[in-house]
């Protein structure tokens, strides 16, 4: 049986969408639920899985075209994949869902030789975290490690310590360029980069937008995680890092500045109650910023928990549009890629982001003595139609005194 393969419906913020990736070819087989087609809007990519078990049919909208919410992009048949997968086994029907048509001879000999079993959508997503598929604990039928298991195995990694998150990052989306002496290579902007893009020279347009520096002694912060690293990690399961720290010191600085956790509409200044924090994270695709909701009311440990949340997410492309939107201020860390001082652009409505950059050893004069101290500078971009100099330079200040002595965020002084 026939059924047509629709894209998502959008919010009513996105009025189009592209079709960005075909995981699926025309015949190739598929489980339920399996990653059919990718579906790009200017602000998150929407999966499309298989309704059933079978095959897609037919491609009516080929990657790169243009879809609107809820049109058809395809053409699916159920019940074709089983029908496919029963030649090579000629057994009972759980073992003919043990490798799908689409794998090649070299899986069938790594299913001889006792290795993994991924599905596609497994093995895709093992590839792009470096994970070995042997080190995975399948789930599946005969022993089949699913992207469940997978994703699994790369929390696991990361809630315990492992490394599994640095590759990722590091990697950078190769272009393959023709061969030549001078090789180019033309490719369209993506809609999410596009969007990006727009927002970001908007911001420089229409804000009168300004930067103002301080640096910080990361010491007392570095000594203080030192000693509770492990008794932290041991009951929160997740370690404690800088962000949390800088989320927490920014929130009460924004309740003693409200003008800084403002936002400018038309004529109007909106005034907010609340402490709504977006978090820059860099992916393959862009810039995305998911947004911490009421950080005056979360610890250390919950923040810390979102920001592994939105991290795996992001780089999953699973974000949703409610969890970026409502931000009233954004923290930026550039200090990850070695960045040592930067002028991050604001983020709008909002009328201020903060900028961290990489901890740096630095002579510095204490008490009329040379130390060494870690010194990380901090960038504060505001918006002077809203936020006056004074107050930037207060509120900069404020988050240096809370970073430099962390009591004065649990004594509100």
């Amino acid at each position: 049986m026939s059924t047509e393969i629709k894209a998502p419906v959008f919010p009513e913020s996105v009025a189009e969408g592209t079709v960005a990736t075909w995981h699926k070819k025309p015949g190739e087989a598929c489980e339920r639920d399996e990653l059919i087609v990718d579906i790009e809007t200017d602000k998150v990519v929407l999966e499309v899985v298989a309704p059933a078990d079978g095959v897609v049919e037919e491609i009516i909208k080929d990657e790169g075209d243009t879809v609107e919410s809820g049109e058809v992009i395809g053409k699916f048949k159920e019940g074709a994949a089983g029908e496919s997968k029963s030649e090579p086994k000629g057994e009972s029907g759980d073992q003919k869902e043990e490798a799908p048509a689409s794998d090649d001879d070299d899986q069938g000999s790594n299913a001889a030789s006792g290795d993994a079993i991924l599905s596609p959508a497994a093995r895709k997503l093992a590839e792009e975290n470096n994970v070995d598929p042997d080190s995975v604990k399948g789930s599946g039928k005969g022993g089949r490690v699913t992207k469940e298991d997978v994703q699994a195995h790369i929390d696991g990694a990361k809630s315990s310590g492992g490394s599994q998150a640095a590759p990722q990052q590091a990697a950078a989306p190769a272009a393959d360029l023709p061969a030549g002496e001078r090789p180019e290579k033309r490719v369209p902007m993506t809609r999410l980069r596009a969007s990006i893009a727009k927002r970001l020279v908007q911001a420089q347009t229409d804000a009168a937008m300004l930067t103002t520096f301080n640096e910080v002694n990361m010491k007392p912060v570095m000594e203080l995680r030192k000693q509770y690293k492990e008794s932290f990690e041991k009951r929160h399961g997740v370690k404690l890092g800088f962000m949390s720290f800088f989320a927490k010191a920014a929130t009460e600085a924004l309740k003693r500045f409200p003008a800084v956790n403002a936002s400018i509409d038309g004529n109007d200044m909106v005034y907010h109650g609340y402490q709504d924090i977006g978090v820059a994270v860099s992916t393959d695709r862009g810039l995305v910023v998911p947004v911490i909701r009421d950080t005056d009311a979360l610890g250390l440990a919950d923040i810390e928990k979102k920001i592994i949340e939105y991290g795996q997410k992001a780089k999953g492309g699973k974000l949703g549009i409610d969890e970026m939107t409502g931000g009233t201020f954004t923290i930026t860390n550039g200090g990850i890629f070695g960045s040592l001082i930067s002028t991050p652009i604001l983020n709008p409505p909002q009328t201020a982001i903060l900028g961290m950059h990489k901890i740096q050893e630095r002579p510095m004069a204490v008490n009329g003595q040379v130390e060494i101290l870690p010194m990380m500078y901090l960038a504060l971009s505001y918006d002077h139609r809203m936020i006056d100099g004074k107050e930037a330079v207060q509120f900069l200040v404020a988050i240096k005194e809370m970073i430099e002595d962390p009591t004065r965020i649990l004594l509100d002084v």
